[in-house]
This record gives structure tokens, sequence and C-alpha cells, in this order.
């Protein structure tokens, strides 16, 4: 066949075919316990490979231009996992300093339990990675766009640095999605997702990916099936259900975001919008050079000190949410929830202010979003501490 198109891989690559009554969707096989004797494969759920499992996988690999993929119980099994398969005692990680803040705990917590020495970058340039290499660099870890603050890195810079340093490269796709960036295009060794956002979609699914080599994925899965962080078949259906509208719910989520962007961005009780897709963003042609889409992600600060959890319990329309990439709209406080765990002086370093909010744009129409937003700015007032 030839090379198919987005919504086709999203619709129809990774299902499986229902043989005996012909249906239009994937079976769900639900079975912990398979036949062992005179067959291909032994599954079993913790290995990753029953048949809904082994499906998923292929549309997940199809998405981001990869020969295998593998699909967990969370975007950090995913990512923990990742990390644990090519780091072990001794070895050291360049990781980027503007990170979500579950992996940059993680790494802090339990690295050292493992011996694994690691450096946060001092910025998100080529040049800041380069400086923080070692000889003992076994990995390069990104995020791009990034989490809270939408920062965007070279992406084929980096993995040009990490090849001619012999380094493995990875990067946390997440923001983007596959709909908006293909990261393995641009030489990047390995794609990880938290899936319960773009890949679910509906608010409803835990799930995470990685993406790459077949030859990396066999790495990741033996230490996969030793962790344990495989998710149910039920789970596994409804994310093959969910993706089936991948492409459609993330593009109208990017032009929506492009449009609230610019609009946020003239408004005069917002200090400042962080949207790769705004010619004011310093890597706006960065972004527009890597990127298909700008993303559905953006973040802005509020003016005049207005109180900004009050501004988000005004909200009738947008919901205060600790996720995010639903169809429907939500916000939260990045300093409360996804960077609650680094301390005030760790956020303050990367820039993440206690009156910034993180916005996930989702599919309503544009004028219902913009009306709400007008009618909680309209009764916000000054914060106490102003």
């Amino acid at each position: 066949m030839k090379k198919l198109g987005l919504n086709t891989i999203c619709t129809h690559v990774g299902e499986i075919k229902d043989e005996q009554f012909k249906g239009a969707v994937s079976p769900m096989y639900l079975s912990s316990s398979y036949e062992f004797i005179d067959v291909d494969v032994k599954r079993y759920p913790r290995y990753f490979n029953t048949p809904n499992q082994e499906y998923l996988s292929k549309k997940i690999a199809a998405l981001e231009h990869t020969e295998d993929a593998m699909i967990f119980g969370s975007g950090m099994a995913a990512i923990s996992t990742m990390f644990l398969a090519f780091l072990q005692k001794g070895d050291h990680l360049v990781v980027q300093n503007t990170l979500y803040g579950g992996t940059v705990n993680f790494i802090k917590e339990e690295f050292p339990k493992y011996g694994i020495e690691y450096t946060f970058t001092n910025g998100y340039k080529v040049e800041d990675f380069k400086a923080a290499i070692q000889p003992n660099t076994k990995l390069i870890h990104i995020e791009t766009p990034s989490n809270p603050l939408l920062t965007i890195t070279d992406i084929k810079a980096i993995a040009d640095l990490g090849k001619s340093k012999g380094i493995v490269t990875s990067i946390d796709n997440t923001f983007a999605s596959p709909v908006n960036q293909n990261p393995i295009d641009l030489g990047i060794d390995m794609v990880m997702h938290s899936a319960t956002k773009y890949f679910g979609g509906h608010s409803d699914i835990c799930a995470g990916a990685v993406a790459s080599s077949k030859e990396h994925i066999d790495r990741i899965w033996n230490v996969g099936k030793n962790l344990g962080g495989s998710l149910s078949d039920m789970t596994v259906w409804m994310l093959e259900r969910s993706m089936k509208t991948l492409g459609l719910r993330v593009k109208a989520q990017t032009k929506n975001a492009l449009k609230l962007a610019k609009w946020l961005d003239k408004h005069p009780k917002i200090s400042k919008v962080y949207y790769p897709g705004l010619k004011s963003h310093p890597e706006y042609e960065l972004a527009k050079s890597q990127m298909k889409g700008f993303g559905a992600m953006l973040s802005f600060e509020l003016a005049e000190e207005l109180d900004s959890q009050q501004f988000q319990q005004e909200l009738k329309l947008i919901k205060s949410s600790m996720s995010l990439a639903g169809v429907e709209s939500t916000i939260l406080s990045p300093h409360l929830t996804s960077h609650s765990l680094l301390t005030q002086e760790e956020r303050d370093a990367v820039g993440i202010s206690n009156q910034l909010l993180r916005f996930s744009v989702g599919i309503e129409d544009i004028k219902d979003l913009k009306n709400d937003i007008k009618q909680a700015l309209k009764v916000t007032k000054q914060a106490s501490f102003a």
C-alpha cells in the first residue's frame, strides 16, 4: 500500500479484524491467560503482548514513523522504564531544565538510589546540552514544546549532537502529539508520550507510550516486563477507540489555540502569553520549521496581580482540572499541580510564577471560550498579596 494519511492511520492501522462476527471495531480480548503449547507467541498481560496491546502498539508506531512501540499504564511508567532501560549505575543523563515536574521529581528521587548521575541544563539551546555532556553520558532527554512554558528546543540539533557523541536521544512529545510533530524524522532515537493526554483525548484514560526502533523497544521491554507497568486490555481497547479521532481532535484544538493565543496576547489584563505560534515567541521560526502545527497548549500570566485562583473559579465553561488535552478546555496553576513537587526556588529558576496558568484548549466554539474568559476577567479582583 502507498503511504497512508494521518486520519487513515488513526482509523485503521492497529485494528484487529473480527474474523468471527465481522464487527466494524476491534474485538476486546480480556483474557489474562493464553495457550502456551504450539503457539508462535506466548501471551501474557505483563509482557505487553496481549492481542489488544500488540495491535495498538502498531498504530502508535505508524503515527510516530517508528519500527515498534510499547504502551504502559501511565506516562510516568513509560518514561521511567525507558530511562532505566538505557541507564545503569555509573551512567549519566543530560536532561532539559524546562520539563514536566513529574519527570524532574522521578530523576531527583530515584536516580540516586540506582547510582545514576544526571545534569539539568542551564537552558534549552543546543549549547546548553553540549556543556552538560560528560564522558559517562549515555542519554540526552528533551521536551518540546515544554510543560508549562512552551519553550522550543531544536530537535534536529539535539539528535545530531547525540549521534556525534554516540549518545542515545529521547523526547517527550506529549504536548505536540504526532499530529503536530514527528521527532523520529528529525533524528531523535526514542519518542515517549503520556497517552493519558491527546492519545486518549477524553479525560477518561491513564496510559503511556514509547516508540522507537525494534532494537530499542526490545531493550525497554526487557526492563518493562520486570517493572510490570502494563495496562488492562479494557483500557487498551478504549485507547485504540479514542485514537481513531486523534487527527481530527488535535487539529481542531490547535486551530482554536492559535486564535486564543493571539486574542489573549492583546488583552490588557493578560501580561504575557506563552505559545510557539505567536510571532513574538522567541523560538517561533524554529517551531515553524519542526512542527506541522503549533499545538493546543498555551500558558499565560494575569496582569495587575489579579487573583489567579479566583479567575479559575469564575470560569463557567473552562474547567479547572489537573490534567490536559481532553476535548474540553481545561486550566490549572502549575505551581499547585504539575510542578508542585518542585521547590519555589526551582520554579522561580525556570520562570514558573504563581500567576502562571496553563491552558489546554479544547474543541468548543472559539466565541464561547472567549466569552467565558471575558466574564471571568471582568469579576476577578486583585490578589490579597498585591
